[in-house]
């Protein structure tokens, strides 16, 4: 701004400096400012209905003692000695030293951590992916946490309740996410309901804050220089509240680009519910 208010300026014959420029927009009540995320988009006029209706199958799911999980994919984090961004204590003058420049190391890339928060439990799983963040990849994570952790804490499980968010690799849009949970329900028999927070409201998901944000704790100031060291990290996080988390990493390949035909979606025994069916909908087991 600074640059252009100069230019203008001296296009019109006044000739100031860049110093008594900036005076004058601070007089102004002009400062420097960095963005700051606050918005993600016009609010959908449903949107606090959809907020009640989550809750609402959440309270009855829990009443039921059934599952409930909130789902979401953290941040893709670069692998190496990267600054990782906080602060750590250190003796003074003796910073962890770590490369100039954020390039990709192409022989350690990145890793998708995909989380799965048990609601009522305070328990969280990780499935630390290094391939792509795909709806199969998503599913696979759920899958996995059903097989070390849910089907122990839930034995008589007959259904399991999604909470996630409107887009990304569990979208409500993604015909392979439905799919896929078709795939997980006929395993399991579970019934699978999941429902979607309303575009532009993620950081609602209980995941989010409840999870994530305490992993991201936990590793402030400190460079990722391996997958084991993401994996240990992550499983390393408690809180005061009890949280616990287990991790563990994912070497499988997840193709992207998958396309699913009408004849494969109308496989999936869908059950859209009244109030917002492409957000709130269930998936039956076939019959064996």
């Amino acid at each position: 701004m600074l640059r252009f208010r100069l230019e203008a300026l001296r296009k019109i014959g006044h000739q100031i400096s860049p110093r008594t420029v900036a005076k004058l927009l601070h007089q102004l009540g002009y400062s420097l400012q960095s963005n700051r995320k606050s918005s993600e988009g016009k609010g959908h006029p449903d949107r606090d209905e959809q907020f009640q209706y989550i809750n609402q199958e959440i309270k009855e799911y829990q009443g039921r003692e059934q599952p409930v999980i909130s789902v979401d994919t953290k941040k893709k984090e670069l692998i190496g000695n990267y600054k990782n961004e906080g602060k750590e204590w250190e003796r003074k003058k003796e910073p962890v030293k770590v490369k100039m420049h954020d390039f990709a190391d192409p022989n350690l890339g990145k890793v998708i951590p995909y989380g799965i928060y048990d609601v009522s439990n305070n328990q969280g799983w990780v499935n630390v992916g290094i391939d792509h963040d795909t709806a199969e990849f998503a599913v696979q994570s759920i899958r996995t946490w059903w097989q070390k952790m849910g089907i122990e804490l839930y034995p008589g499980a007959q259904e399991l309740l999604i909470t996630a968010d409107a887009g990304g690799s569990n979208g409500y849009r993604l015909r392979l996410w439905k799919t896929e949970l078709q795939k997980l329900a006929d395993e399991t028999g579970l019934k699978i309901k999941v429902v979607h927070f309303p575009p532009g409201t993620s950081k609602w998901n209980k995941i989010e804050h409840r999870m994530f944000c305490k992993i991201t704790e936990n590793w402030r100031g400190r460079p990722l220089i391996s997958r084991e060291v993401v994996v240990n990290l992550i499983a390393n996080t408690t809180t005061q509240t009890g949280l616990t988390i287990h991790a563990e990493l994912d070497q499988g390949k997840y193709q992207i680009g998958q396309r699913i035909s009408d004849s494969q979606l109308s496989q999936v025994n869908l059950q859209p519910a009244d109030f917002h069916g492409e957000w709130n909908y269930q998936i039956i087991p076939n019959l064996k």
